[in-house]
């Protein structure tokens, strides 16, 4: 029984290892995985808008322009970060209980959006 996990897992690891060589093959990973969700849920819109994007992403997709976009997106959302921080300072100064604990939890939400960017690698 160990056997089979320790098979099933290293397979699980090269499989994961092999898709996601480049960034445009981890995208089309994440495309395939989306498409896969759609079709358990029999969602027919997005199936299609999904095997669109695919198509598109094969077209079109370079590592360097998916880099650059990323990049791109951390940036905005440091900038986001930044205008969440700003806005509690100010609540903190005008002494509002409600309005800090909104600044708080808009922050904290910025915060994880920005971890969870800078954890992807394209």
């Amino acid at each position: 029984m160990k056997n089979h996990i320790a098979l099933a897992l290293a397979l699980l690891f090269l499989s994961a290892v092999a898709q996601a060589a480049t960034p445009c093959q981890e995208k089309e990973h994440d495309i395939q995985r989306e498409i896969s969700y759609a079709e358990k849920h029999n969602n027919q819109g997005r199936i299609d808008g999904l095997k669109k994007a695919l198509h598109d992403m094969h077209t079109h997709c370079s590592d360097t322009q998916l880099r650059d976009a990323h990049q791109k997106k951390i940036a905005e959302q440091k900038e986001e970060v930044a205008e969440c921080r700003r806005d509690l300072a100010e609540a903190k100064q005008k002494g509002d209980a409600e309005k800090i604990s909104k600044r708080e939890h808009k922050l904290k939400e910025a915060q994880l959006e920005l971890k969870e960017l800078e954890a992807r690698d394209y």
